[in-house]
C-alpha cells in the first residue's frame, strides 16, 4: 500500500524495513538471520531476527565465551547503527530520534528498536 507521498505504509513498508535491515546485517556479517519481521506502534519500530548468530558465535557462546560474543554483537550493531537509521528514515521519511539493540544468545534472537520523530 502506498500514500499520496509515494512512501509505503502498513504491511509494505514493515516488509522494506524488514528487507533493508536484513540486507545490512548480510553486508556487514556476511549473512543474515533466517527470518526477520518488522512491527510498529505509533513512533516505534521494531525489527526481530531470529537466528542471527554464526556458526563461530554459536560454538564460542556454547564453550563459555558468551560475554565474548556479546560485546562482539554490541560492536557489530554500533558499526551498523548509522546505516540502519538512514534505512529507517528513508522508508519512514521520519527522523530516529533514538535506537535500542539487543541480541539474546540463548534463543538465538535479536531485536532493532527505533523510535521515531513526531507521531505518523
Amino acid at each position: 500500500m502506498m500514500v499520496d507521498n509515494d512512501r509505503p505504509i502498513g504491511d509494505g513498508l514493515h516488509e522494506q524495513i524488514t528487507n533493508a535491515l536484513v540486507g545490512i546485517q548480510t553486508r556487514y556479517l556476511g549473512h543474515g538471520p533466517a527470518s526477520a519481521a518488522t512491527f510498529q506502534h505509533d513512533n516505534v519500530v521494531v525489527t526481530l531476527m531470529q537466528d542471527v548468530l554464526s556458526k563461530a558465535e554459536k560454538i564460542l557462546a556454547e564453550n563459555g565465551s558468551r560475554a565474548d560474543v556479546r560485546k562482539a554483537r554490541e560492536l557489530y550493531r554500533q558499526e551498523m547503527e548509522g546505516d540502519f537509521r538512514a534505512a529507517v528514515e528513508r522508508l519512514t521519511g521520519r527522523n530516529v530520534t533514538a535506537f535500542l539493540g539487543a541480541s539474546q544468545l540463548d534463543q538465538d534472537v535479536s531485536a532493532e528498536i527505533f523510535i521515531l520523530n513526531g507521531v505518523a
